[in-house]
């Protein structure tokens, strides 16, 4: 009798072993495949929001990508489970419950996918502008769903919190058509400062990508005790900031040297009395 049951046991054992082991294959065959699905949708979905008259820009676009991939997945995985015969509605309010439990520690996490959502939707940047935002300056390379990606100009990759750029002041450099290079050069005290100003005026107008309209500007901004300080201010598209800004500071150099304008040198008058 002892060894009918065992038999029994064996045989039951073996079949829910059986029944098992073809959910598990079945279970990763699906997943293999609703990984593919997942792909292939979003494949389509970029070609079709990305191409054609009404293109999406790439900003949003991004964060659609995002959304659905992350979406998509949890459906594959719940549809996973509900296939092991686990109750989905009761996963989904353990799921639920989890998420409230979760929103309350990783405040910050949810705070960044708000700020995420606020940033697609004013739109104060988008991909490839160059900001100066949370105390990081660069180029905007992707907004995540909890992070924005920024490549400062040394080539560095930095990630900050979406809700610490949307808090803090952000400058966006180019979102204007147009920038002003902003340079000083300093005068000796002997020097006619309007024929510097006159010189470097019309020495300005000849380097590349420098701007007509508005025209370079000129003047004293400060003085100081080796003399008046000149505001050199040539303006030029975004594209050409940094060459204008070289080429601008070698111009000051050279055209005030050409010209014979002495080189400013500190100075102080010394009173001996002799007693």
């Amino acid at each position: 009798m002892n060894t009918i049951d065992i038999n029994q046991w064996q045989s039951i054992a073996t079949q829910y072993i059986a029944d098992f082991g073809v959910k598990i294959i079945a279970a990763i065959a699906f997943w293999i495949v609703g990984r593919w699905l997942i792909g292939m949708a979003l494949r389509l979905i970029d070609k079709s929001l990305g191409a054609g008259p009404q293109k999406v820009d790439a900003t949003v676009l991004r964060y659609i990508h995002n959304i659905v991939n992350v979406t998509l997945n949890i459906l594959l995985v719940i549809g996973i489970l509900g296939y092991f015969g686990i109750q989905t509605t009761t996963f989904a309010a353990l799921l639920a419950a989890a998420g409230v439990a979760i929103g309350m520690a990783w405040s910050g996490l949810l705070a960044n996918f708000a700020a995420g959502a606020f940033l697609i939707v004013l739109r104060p940047f988008k991909v490839g502008d160059f900001v100066s935002a949370a105390g990081v300056t660069g180029t905007i390379k992707e907004i995540g769903l909890f992070a924005t990606q920024i490549t400062t100009p040394d080539n560095v990759l930095c990630v900050v919190g979406n809700n610490k750029i949307f808090a803090d002041t952000i400058q966006n450099y180019t979102a204007n058509p147009y920038r002003r290079v902003d340079l000083k050069a300093q005068l000796a005290g002997s020097v006619d400062h309007q024929a510097a100003i006159d010189l470097l005026k019309l020495e300005m107008a000849k380097i590349p990508n420098v701007m007509s309209n508005p025209a370079p500007e000129a003047n004293i901004i400060e003085f100081t005790l080796v003399g008046p300080v000149l505001a050199v201010r040539p303006y030029c598209h975004n594209d050409h900031y940094w060459q204008v800004y070289f080429d601008t500071n070698q111009l000051i150099r050279e055209a005030l040297g050409k010209a014979g304008f002495p080189a400013p040198m500190p100075a102080q008058t010394i009173y001996v009395h002799n007693q």
